[in-house]
C-alpha cells in the first residue's frame, strides 16, 4: 500500500500541466518545496532550515539572474516518520521540481521512496543517518556528512583532546539518535576507550533516573545522541545528580533552545555538528547579516547549509532549462554537480552521499553557543 500511493501520485506529476513540477514545465514559474518539522516539539530546527531556503529563493528572484520565478511550498512532517509520507505527498501532489529535505533521518527513510517513484529530487541538508544512501531511493541525496562521520568526531575529540577513559553513550531510541550512538560507540572502542550504553526514550517524562544511572556508571564523559528537546531537561538533571565528567551532543542539540531549556546546566557542554558558524566564518557573515535583516534572529543550525542547498537547485534548474526544466533533468545534473556555496563545495558519489566530511565543534559557555572551529583542526598534532 506504501508504494502503490506514490506510484499513483507520481503518475499524476509526471502527466500534471503545472509550473515545472515533475512534468515538461510551462510558465515561467518552478516550484522548490521543504519538507522538515515546522510545528512540533522540533519546530525550531526546520524553521532554521526553512529561513534558510526561503532567503535563497527571495535573493534568487530578486536577482534578475533567472528567466523564470522560483516559488516555495512547505511540507511539515513535524519531524516525525508518520507524518512524513502525508508531507511527502503534498510536496508531490503540487508538483514541485525539488525537495530540500526531508530534514530528519527517520522522516527521510519514511520519505525518500516516494520522492523516488515520482522521480523528484529530495536533497537533505540535516538528515545524517548514515545507512540512508544505501537504501535504494533513487533521487535521495545527502547534502551534509553523515553520521559515520560525527560519530567518528565525538570519537576523536575525546580520544585525542581529553583524558576520558570510560564514556557512557545514551540514545533517545529515535532512528537519528541510535544511528548516531552506533558509530560513536564503535569509534570509541576502535580508539581504545570503555564505553557503556544506555537508552532514553524521548520524550521521557523525568530524566531523574537516567541521570543516576550515568552518575552510576562512574565515567569521565557522556555522549547523548538526541534532539534539543530532551537534551535540555537531561542536562538539568546531570547536574543535580552531581555528573562532573565531559558532557558532548550532536547537531540535533546545537541550537539555542538547548541553552533556554538547559539554563545554566548547558554551560560547560560541547556540541558536534556536520554545519558551520554563518557569523564566524568569512565566506558567510554577508548571509548572516541578511538572514538576520529578513527575519529578525540570527540563522541557527543549518540555515546556511540548506540557503546552499536551495541555491545550488536553482543554479542547476537554470543549467537544464529554467522552467522548461524537469525533475528527471534536474535529479541527473544535481548527481554530477561540483558546486561551491557558501558553506563548503557540494558533490555527491555514486550512492548520493556528500563526499565532504568534516565535523565541527562548538561549546556552550556563558549561555552562548560559541564556535571551536572543525575537530580536524581542534585534533591535529
Amino acid at each position: 500500500m506504501r508504494l502503490a500511493v506514490p506510484l499513483a501520485v507520481g503518475a499524476l506529476a509526471l502527466t500534471g500541466c503545472g509550473d515545472g513540477g515533475s512534468g515538461d514545465g510551462g510558465g515561467d514559474t518552478v516550484k522548490i518545496g521543504f519538507q522538515g518539522p515546522l510545528s512540533g516539539d522540533n519546530v525550531q530546527l526546520g524553521q532554521n532550515m526553512e529561513n534558510g531556503v526561503r532567503l535563497a529563493i527571495d535573493q534568487a528572484n530578486a536577482s534578475g539572474d533567472y528567466d523564470f520565478e522560483v516559488e516555495y511550498f512547505a511540507a511539515d512532517d513535524q519531524g516525525l516518520p508518520d507524518k512524513a509520507p502525508t508531507a511527502a505527498q503534498s510536496a508531490i501532489s503540487e508538483e514541485v521540481i525539488a525537495v530540500v529535505g526531508p530534514a530528519f533521518s527517520g522522516s527521510a527513510d519514511a520519505s525518500a521512496e516516494y520522492y523516488a517513484e515520482a522521480g523528484i529530487p529530495a536533497v537533505s541538508s540535516s538528515a545524517t543517518r548514515a545507512d540512508l544512501t544505501t537504501k535504494g531511493y533513487g533521487s535521495f541525496l545527502r547534502a551534509v556528512p553523515n553520521d559515520s562521520a560525527q560519530g567518528a568526531g565525538m570519537a576523536t575529540y575525546l580520544s585525542k583532546s581529553t583524558d576520558a577513559e570510560k564514556v557512557v553513550v545514551v540514545d533517545d531510541k529515535t532512528d537519528y539518535g541510535v544511528g548516531l550512538a552506533d558509530v560513536a560507540e564503535q569509534s570509541l572502542k576502535d580508539a581504545g576507550l570503555e564505553v557503556v550504553r544506555h537508552s532514553v526514550p524521548q520524550k521521557t517524562p523525568d530524566y531523574s533516573a537516567a541521570a543516576r544511572n550515568v552518575v552510576g556508571a562512574d565515567a569521565d564523559a557522556l555522549i547523548y545522541a538526541g534532539y534539543y528537546e530532551d537534551a535540555g531537561p537531561f542536562a538539568t538533571k546531570l547536574d543535580e545528580a552531581g555528573f562532573e565528567g565531559i558532557r558532548m551532543s550532536g547537531d540535533g542539540s546545537r541550537d539555542m533552545q538547548f541553552v533556554e531549556l538547559a539554563g545554566d546546566s548547558a554551560n560547560d557542554w560541547l556540541l558536534t555538528c556536520a554545519c558551520t558558524d554563518p557569523t564566524q566564518e568569512e565566506a558567510t557573515k554577508k548571509f548572516a547579516e541578511d538572514y538576520e535583516a529578513a527575519f529578525n534572529q540570527p540563522p541557527g543550525t543549518y540555515s546556511a547549509e540548506s540557503f546552499d542547498v536551495a541555491n545550488l537547485i536553482i543554479e542547476q534548474i537554470a543549467e537544464t532549462g529554467g522552467a522548461d526544466s524537469t525533475s528527471e533533468k534536474l535529479l541527473e545534473a544535481l548527481r554530477a554537480v561540483e558546486y561551491k556555496g557558501i558553506t563548503k563545495e557540494f558533490s555527491f558519489d555514486d550512492t548520493g552521499d556528500f563526499t565532504n566530511q568534516t565535523i565541527y565543534m562548538y561549546e556552550v559557555q556563558d549561555r552562548e553557543i560559541n564556535y571551536l572551529g572543525s575537530v580536524d583542526k581542534l585534533t591535529a598534532k
